[in-house]
């Protein structure tokens, strides 16, 4: 094992810091050299000289930070820096989504960025890596979030739209424009009607198109007149609700995918008619059987219900301890835990 008074990696206030080959994880600050897990804003984030991420997140980061130096590797392709070996391996989060093996005087420590274990059809299935050290998100680390096989929830939303469009109503599903939107297209059923995407998500989705057989899509624009949309889905960014946007979808039903749905006040409060518990991370059994699975001795939990998963792994007789970060899990966070307070 390494020596343990140097950790392989530790956390400053620029993020997640390799010192012996002197590049960072997913830093939150601008650094030098930058290993990204994935495309969402709070873990690539502008201003770093070089970024290495998996080759598949090269084109979504591009698209959302413009002109960078990035170098992209493949799955398991080991790249040492400074005597330290680094390789990418699946997170099943979203697409191109990585989590970061590095591996150094013996020692092995896995950062998931965010990771799911259920395969979505649309990202690379999460691969178990073996470590001594695993950095997990929390984000949904209470045995409260328990996800229904994925094939119901679609199923479920497949007969939503249905039930809309015969009622002659448009069906707006609001979902993340990166990994969320691109899923719920994956698995919409177009047979139903037409699908229809908010600029931001379809966007996006042209980013991720020779990647995932999706259904075809119609941006709305300005020109794309009120009947024509009418009983067809709509998928929307959650910004997008209460905006003047969503006036030209009336008669229409909202409905939200995300796993703060399994709280009722969530979707109360964000005003949503149909909440739908669909998340692109991991349910408790899912982060504690991963955890188990690695095989690991410690455990650094990153963001989520840190102070309490943490806890809960430690009466299971891990090494386990938090870490602050600037991550954020899935957006509503904040919110959430409020509905537990309540």
């Amino acid at each position: 094992m390494g020596n343990s008074a140097t950790p392989l990696l530790a956390f400053n206030k620029k993020g997640i810091y390799c010192a012996a080959a002197d590049v960072y994880l997913d830093p939150w600050k601008p650094v030098d050299k930058a290993i990204i897990s994935h495309g969402h804003a709070d873990h690539s984030r502008w201003g770093h000289k070089k970024y290495i991420t998996h080759h598949t997140n090269v084109p979504i980061i591009k698209h959302r930070l413009g002109d960078i130096e990035v170098l992209g590797k493949d799955w398991n392709e080991t790249f040492t820096i400074n005597n330290v070996k680094f390789s990418l391996h699946p997170a099943g989060h979203i697409i191109g989504s990585s989590q970061i093996r590095v591996e150094h005087k013996g020692e092995i420590w896995v950062f998931t960025g965010d990771y799911k274990v259920e395969d979505d059809g649309v990202a690379v299935p999460y691969e178990l890596v073996k470590c001594d050290t695993f950095i997990t998100e929390c984000t949904f680390g209470l045995p409260a979030f328990k996800w229904q096989p994925q094939q119901e929830v679609f199923e479920e939303i497949n007969s939503w739209w249905e039930q809309n469009r015969s009622e002659g109503r448009t069906s707006v599903l609001f979902g993340y424009s990166l990994g969320k939107a691109q899923r719920l297209l994956k698995h919409l059923n177009p047979e139903i009607g037409k699908i229809y995407t908010h600029g931001a998500i379809e966007n996006m989705t042209e980013v991720v198109r020779p990647l995932c057989d999706f259904p075809e899509t119609t941006r709305i624009t300005r020109e794309i007149k009120k009947e024509e949309i009418k009983g067809s889905m709509v998928l929307a960014p959650p910004s997008a609700h209460g905006s003047p946007w969503i006036k030209k979808m009336v008669p229409y039903v909202t409905g939200s995918a995300s796993g703060w749905m399994t709280f009722r006040g969530a979707r109360r409060r964000r005003a949503i008619d149909k909440g739908f518990v669909l998340s692109d991370h991991c349910d408790w059994q899912g982060l504690l059987s991963s955890i188990e699975a690695t095989g690991c001795e410690k455990v650094i939990c990153t963001h989520g219900y840190t102070d309490i998963f943490s806890r809960y792994l430690r009466e299971k007789g891990y090494d386990a301890r938090t870490e602050e970060t600037q991550y954020e899990g899935e957006a509503g966070e904040q919110e959430a835990k409020k509905e537990q307070e309540d």
